[in-house]
């Protein structure tokens, strides 16, 4: 049984792309079987994937296959289309093993004014029942038929209805955070938020008519596994003074407002399973990574993340070589860590899940 991961935080800025990426590569290369979806309309995970300048270019991909996207493969529902939604065909990394892909569409953002209205009146309109259960539906026959044992999400960085939907039907949640003033503020935010959206979701679960839809709307399981900071400057391989007091900050705002909040709507698993997995007493914080720095272009150039580049697609000799091999190496034991650590939480979370 597949484990959805939803990456949410809607402050924008924060890597959440470029960490469903790396992290799902690292995923793969653990030997695990990963499903990205983009959900966001800005398609950064789609374009980060696909290497447009050596297949085809992005107008011809949805043209060529346009029934291979999350808006054509959700249409059966918003647009009231008479067929059934079912599984796409993802694109393969074809460096990577057991990677795959949803595509995101540019237009996505169409269906937000329909999912918010079905999710408001989905009750008494019985000609909407059937979309608040169509994106949990879709996962999992995307999820069946590539035999997948994570599906993470890129999720766009906005409260929509869209976010509301995909993350309290996702079986897991990962915050990206970045050291800064506006990070803490969506800390704050989300505390507030996300229990009226879990409180909703368990409304939409007991709703008869929902429930007996051709999508029904499933009973919300979602768990918070942690918080991840990135994008800072380091110094001797750790954060500047600057960036290490937005780091206190963050964890601050985690451990004194969020988790309380997420405690009090049964959002959090067992003190014993981030116990475990060294998570708690790290104010629920999985991983610091710092920039990226001239390596992210190699990265975005190759598609590859940059733990896993070549020395011939980093581009440099000498002296710079071998200090973009160090940083490379530090990044790989970064994520590395990272996923072991979502790993471990899943497997210490849900014992019925064998992984």
């Amino acid at each position: 049984m597949h484990k959805t991961i939803a990456l949410f935080n809607h402050k924008g800025g924060v890597s959440k792309t470029t960490t469903t990426f790396n992290l799902s590569w690292m995923l793969a290369e653990k030997g695990f079987r990963v499903v990205m979806v983009d959900t966001d309309p800005q398609c950064n995970l789609t374009g980060l994937v696909m290497d447009y300048s050596q297949s085809i270019d992005l107008d011809n991909f949805y043209t060529t296959f346009p029934q291979q996207n999350i808006k054509a493969a959700l249409a059966p529902a918003y647009e009231s289309q008479p067929m059934l939604i079912d599984a796409i065909d993802c694109v393969e990394v074809p460096t990577r093993n057991g990677l795959f892909l949803v595509p995101g569409h540019i237009n996505f953002s169409e269906y937000e004014v329909t999912l918010g209205v079905a999710q408001e009146l989905s009750s008494s309109i019985q000609a909407l029942r059937n979309v608040p259960g169509a994106f949990h539906y879709f996962i999992n026959k995307v999820a069946k038929k590539y035999d997948a044992d994570f599906v993470l999400i890129d999720m766009s960085p906005s409260l929509s209805s869209m976010n509301q939907n995909i993350l309290v039907t996702s079986d897991y949640f990962l915050i990206p955070t970045a050291p800064d003033y506006f990070s803490v503020m969506a800390i704050e935010s989300l505390a507030t938020t996300l229990p009226k959206w879990v409180a909703w979701a368990h409304k939409a679960a007991n709703s008869e008519t929902l429930k007996t839809a051709t999508y029904p709307f499933p009973d919300t399981k979602l768990k918070f596994i942690g918080t991840v900071i990135q994008r800072y400057r380091q110094r001797k391989k750790k954060p500047t003074v600057g960036f290490q007091n937005w780091f206190s900050e963050i964890n601050t705002k985690v451990k004194g407002r969020l988790v309380p909040s997420l405690s009090q709507t049964q959002l959090l698993l067992d003190a014993a399973t981030y116990e475990n997995n060294t998570i708690k007493d790290t104010a629920y914080c999985l991983a610091q990574i710092p920039d990226f720095n001239t390596l992210i272009t190699a990265s975005q150039t190759h598609q590859t993340p940059v733990f896993a580049l070549t020395d011939d697609m980093i581009g440099h000799t000498g002296v710079v070589l071998e200090q973009d091999i160090n940083k490379k190496e530090e990044f790989h034991s970064i994520f590395s860590e990272l996923a072991t650590r979502i790993i471990g939480i899943v497997k210490d979370g849900e014992s019925s899940l064998t992984i």
